[in-house]
């Protein structure tokens, strides 16, 4: 039953592209709509950001093309193995780049903002 991580996989990598290129408006209203609000007492980060969301939008796609390596790989170990190192890849690298951006989001809040 393998196509069940490729269907996973499929649905990541497709919800990350279309936040990725905004595809009718999904990151304007997902940045208003969520990433800009206060959630209890953090404040809002990186996501409420435009460049911000763009790079959590590829963590999200890296972490489907991960998922759909891990079901095509059965059936070509090749092209499944492949697909799962840039998935990876794409995926650590983001990571990196989303914690260094609530770092420095973090760091530029004013010392009251629940610091």
């Amino acid at each position: 039953m393998t196509f069940i991580p490729i269907v996973i996989g499929l649905m990541l990598l497709t919800s990350g592209l279309v936040v990725l290129f905004d595809f009718g408006g999904a990151a304007g209203a997902l940045i208003r709509g969520v990433s800009s609000r206060n959630l209890g007492s953090l404040a809002p980060g990186y996501a409420a950001d435009p460049d911000g969301m763009r790079v959590y939008a590829l963590l999200l796609a890296g972490l489907g093309l991960a998922v759909t390596g891990v079901g095509v790989a059965p059936w070509n170990l090749l092209v499944g193995a492949a697909t799962m190192a840039l998935g990876i890849t794409d995926f650590v690298i983001a990571a990196v780049v989303v914690i260094a951006g609530e770092v420095r989001t973090y760091r530029a809040l004013p010392p009251s903002s629940g610091r």
